[in-house]
């Protein structure tokens, strides 16, 4: 189990990227999701031992993070938002050599342990190719397995999924979905389906600070009945933000969608709709603005 405690984190200019967060993540999928600047990869990247904290606290099981960031490393696999590699090295070479940095020194081990996460990761048959020539998908899929050399105890995954294709998305997902049944594993993003699709936990983070977690499902059900939408022209969308708390406004088909949030039927055309987990975070984010 992951504990972070009271997490605070102000660069040397005064901004404030963290702000006092906590957090508990158990076994399993984690999502965590926020939008862009909202303090996920300050949080990965200083969970990661990355970078310190001016303040607070990480634990993972017995290992004080903070403290003893060596330990961390020894169990733990990380997968950044821009992850680089050497673009004329084939797969199985790139593998290879990030297996000796990781400590697994003998050949025969060394060899068993690429050979298998090439297969895991779907990259056998592309072995030989040069990284160069990968997708966008398959760096993804390149980036778990070395992410994956030691058998980490503890994963991490920062904005995994941004710019792939649906397929090479899908396939990705299923991935960490077989990674995350026996390890922690954190999937920071901005896109809510990944939270939905894979994690029964989560958090959202807004401004550095949390400002909800709790399972999915659970957060659905505190939103019930509470979420109305109506198409409206795109000049009486002042007068709609004027009279009722907006939370998220879109185009369908060329038209403007307005979903607002209130605790009755709010009259005026509105009609109700069955809230998911994209109301829950569109709700949650004008709630924190609104209060800051």
């Amino acid at each position: 189990m992951l504990i972070v405690e009271n997490l605070t984190h102000i660069y040397p200019n005064g901004a404030k990227a963290l702000d006092g967060v906590d957090l508990t993540v158990p076994k399993g999928m984690y999502g965590l999701l926020g939008p862009n600047g909202a303090g996920k990869s300050t949080l990965m990247r200083t969970i990661a031992t990355l970078q310190a904290p001016t303040e607070g606290q990480v634990r993972f099981g017995d290992i004080d993070v903070l403290k003893n960031p060596e330990e961390l490393r020894k169990v733990l696999g990380y997968l950044p938002q821009d992850f680089g590699v050497y673009p004329r090295v084939s797969a199985y070479d790139m593998l290879d050599h990030m297996a000796v940095l990781k400590g697994v020194s003998n050949r025969r081990e060394r060899r068993e342990t690429v050979e298998y996460l090439l297969n895991q990761t779907n990259l056998w048959d592309v072995r030989k190719r040069a990284l160069a020539g990968f997708s966008g998908g398959m760096r993804q899929r390149f980036g778990i397995a070395q992410a994956l050399i030691g058998d980490p105890a503890l994963i991490i995954v920062d904005e995994p999924t941004a710019g792939l294709d649906p397929e090479e998305r899908n396939r990705f997902l299923n991935l960490l979905a077989e990674i995350g049944e026996n390890v922690v594993v954190i999937l920071s993003t901005h896109i809510v389906e990944d939270v939905s699709d894979l994690c029964p936990a989560m958090a959202i983070i807004c401004d550095g600070r949390i400002v909800k977690q709790g399972a999915p499902l659970a957060l659905i059900e505190g939103l019930k009945g509470r979420i109305w939408t109506k198409v409206i022209a795109k000049t009486d969308l002042d007068t709609v933000k004027a009279r009722h708390k907006v939370i998220s406004v879109r185009l369908f088909s060329g038209r403007t969608v307005v979903d607002i949030e209130a605790d009755s039927d709010p009259g005026d055309g509105f009609t109700p709709v069955a809230g998911g987990l994209e109301e829950v975070y569109f709700s949650t984010l004008a709630a924190s603005r609104a209060a800051a």
